[in-house]
């Protein structure tokens, strides 16, 4: 919570999602990948104006005309298909009623999702999480590197270890969870990049590897 707290401190609330609709963000969480959140957008916009952002209108839609849409995104002929397989599974399993599908159990959809093509356990959590609001916390790169660079996790483990260090430490609350996590990639994208800029970082005093990095070389120790 305390670097919760310092995060929120210096960026202040991140607004994510603002007037999206929950199949908006579920779109969004697919379209993400390996991609921009600017050309995501552009993606999503031209969705829009198509008035296919449905699961029912995506299932309908030819395949190729969907990809050409979410082209922006990249990997456009492989997006169309996760969407297409995301929104059959909504229309199977729930009859596209997504307020059926945000009183299911966490857990056991967070399972079923993972056997949807296209969805991963970074994926199934942003679509638990801020359409649906359960209390899964995404993990990103953004998330990893943080929990690396301050000493609390190995550089390279598994999903499950990175997530269970935030679930395990914090409420399980879906609003603090959806905060931290758009805090965690706004100081990543401002602050501790590839290449971190710690001089005046919000973490610094609880950041081995900055302290590090800022006395220089010579008095470098190990991290």
């Amino acid at each position: 919570m305390s670097i919760y707290e310092s995060l929120l401190d210096r960026y202040g609330p991140q607004y994510w999602w603002p007037g999206g609709s929950p199949f908006d963000m579920m779109v969004g969480a697919v379209l993400t990948q390996a991609a921009s959140w600017t050309n995501v957008e552009m993606a999503i916009a031209n969705l829009k104006k198509a008035d296919v952002l449905s699961p029912k209108a995506i299932r309908e839609l030819d395949q190729e005309e969907l990809a050409a849409l979410v082209y922006p995104s990249g990997y456009y002929n492989a997006k169309a298909r996760k969407l297409k397989a995301l929104s059959v599974f909504i229309g199977d399993r729930f009859g596209d009623d997504l307020d059926r599908m945000a009183s299911a159990d966490m857990d056991a959809l967070r399972a079923e999702l993972l056997g949807v093509y296209g969805i991963g356990e970074e994926t199934a959590d942003d679509i638990l999480l801020y359409p649906l609001g359960m209390p899964a916390f995404v993990i990103d790169t953004y998330a990893k590197r943080l929990l690396f660079r301050l000493g609390l996790a190995p550089e390279r483990g598994t999903y499950k270890l990175y997530r269970n260090l935030f679930t395990g430490s914090l409420p399980n609350n879906a609003e603090l969870y959806s905060e931290y996590h758009a805090l965690v990639v706004r100081h990543g994208k401002e602050a501790c990049g590839k290449r971190p800029a710690c001089k005046g970082c919000c973490l610094l005093d609880i950041c081995p590897t900055g302290q590090v990095a800022l006395e220089g070389p010579s008095q470098s120790r190990e991290v």
